[in-house]
């Protein structure tokens, strides 16, 4: 009887060993429903995509997904949600820009260090944009008369330290030009001023002055992205025009701090797949969303660079506490 103890005991011992060599069993998750926190109100675009991308995964996770708006605070109420969710793996968040340009601004005591991020879903580049008849047809030609003629070009924004405030300032420091920022109520307002001749440009996304680009009242110099966006081919990148800058507005997944690594690869797995599936690349194409998805280490490197640079340009216009 003894002896047998003894094998038993050696063998629970070896299970062990092989165990922690080949790693645990996988976690039987999800059991429930999953919840997905959204810092911006309901049918905005984050929350659009954010329903869209769910959707797909309920299919992959075998589990409901629902999406809740946690808003307020310029996007800082849900984003503290996020992070101080139950770290079980049953809360994902959906991170924005903004977690990068509110921390800066003395808005909210954390930052993107206090995340574990899943993936990266989009970032969407801005387009320096003019009108139609104006004299400028590169991004070489706007600069040099913006270089002569100091502080005398006015570009619009989506509102004061908003990400397209951010875009233009990134673009006045690296270039050495100084120009007016007018902030907006948002993107529309802006493209709405471009086209009635109060301002001179905008630096919004090319989603954003897409209507009025079909329709023959503005043009676009150039965009901040490593290529060009698939809807205007013609038009070069700053890159291509000499300029060495590219800027994204981003939004991507993140889960709080010390859920377990067994969990965090099953969501990212169900949600890569449901970003893959050919009804997520259709909704994205048909909205003209640019997808860039990186993984979460990909993505986590990201985070860090995008931060250090917002918060230099932001100090560059002031906008960060003294």
């Amino acid at each position: 009887m003894r002896k047998k103890i003894v094998f038993m005991v050696s063998l629970l011992a070896i299970f062990g060993l092989v165990t922690s060599v080949f790693g645990q069993k996988k976690p039987d998750f999800p059991r429930k429903s999953v919840t997905v926190i959204c810092p911006w109100s309901a049918g905005g675009g984050t929350d659009v995509l954010l329903r869209a991308l769910s959707k797909e995964t309920e299919k992959f996770l075998g589990q409901s997904i629902t999406v809740v708006n946690n808003t307020g605070g310029g996007g800082g109420i849900g984003h503290a949600a996020i992070m101080n969710a139950n770290p079980d793996g049953y809360t994902v968040g959906m991170i924005t820009f903004e977690l990068n340009s509110l921390p800066p601004q003395g808005l909210i005591p954390f930052t993107y260090k206090d995340y574990d991020p899943l993936m990266r879903i989009n970032a969407d580049p801005p387009a320096l944009t003019v009108k139609k008849d104006s004299p400028f047809n590169n991004v070489k030609d706007f600069i040099a008369y913006a270089k002569t003629h100091p502080s005398e070009i006015a570009i619009g924004n989506s509102g004061p330290g908003s990400v397209w405030h951010i875009a233009a300032g990134l673009m006045a420091q690296q270039t050495g030009v100084k120009v007016k920022y007018v902030p907006y109520d948002g993107a529309a307002p802006a493209v709405t001023s471009l086209v009635g001749g109060h301002i001179q440009a905008v630096s919004v996304s090319v989603a954003e002055v897409r209507a009025q680009v079909d329709a023959g009242n503005l043009k676009i110099l150039g965009v901040m992205d490593n290529k060009r966006d698939p809807l205007y081919p013609n038009v070069p990148t700053f890159k291509e025009q000499g300029i060495d800058v590219t800027f994204y507005t981003w939004r991507g997944l993140a889960l709080p701090k010390k859920v377990n690594p067994a969990i965090k690869a099953i969501l990212s797995d169900a949600f890569k797949k449901a970003f893959d599936s050919q009804e997520f690349q259709a909704f994205a194409k048909k909205v003209g969303l640019n997808l860039a998805y990186q993984n979460d280490k990909d993505f986590a490197k990201f985070l860090e660079t995008n931060a250090k640079d917002v918060e230099a340009v932001m100090k560059t216009l002031g906008l960060t506490k003294k």
